[in-house]
């Protein structure tokens, strides 16, 4: 059965260009990287309370064809400020997929898309409070 969240998976065809933009967005490096073929292939970092991995690879290595059209699932990650967090996606470079919206009391979400064509969707979530408040 399921356990949690262990690694989310971006994909860029500039890795090392991707990896700036998070450590920008994130305020933290990359913990780890690999190289194929003398390039940036791959980065990883830790976020967060439970450090969950957000992993950047090679848009080469990509389990689908890449389109023009980001589409695919969604992963959400809790911000105390949805609108702050928002905002400082779009200054930094992405683009509006969702703008914030309520999706029941106590629960906002919104999505960019990355400069990378990457889906990032940023959530305020009471359950994942209460949750961390138990644990």
């Amino acid at each position: 059965m399921l356990r949690g969240l262990t690694t989310v998976s971006f994909y860029a065809d500039d890795v090392a260009a991707a990896r700036d933009w998070y450590t920008e967005v994130l305020g933290i490096p990359a913990y780890f990287a690999r190289e194929v073929d003398g390039r940036t292939a791959y980065v990883e970092f830790r976020i967060g309370d439970f450090q969950h991995e957000l992993g950047i690879v090679d848009a080469r290595f990509a389990p689908h064809s890449r389109t023009e059209q980001p589409a695919g699932q969604v992963t959400y990650w809790h911000v105390d400020d949805i609108d702050a967090a928002f905002e400082r996606l779009l200054a930094l470079g992405a683009t509006v997929h969702d703008k914030p919206l309520e999706r029941g009391p106590g629960f906002v979400t919104a999505s960019v898309v990355d400069p990378f064509g990457n889906i990032l969707g940023v959530m305020h979530n009471q359950h994942y409070l209460d949750v961390l408040g138990e644990a």
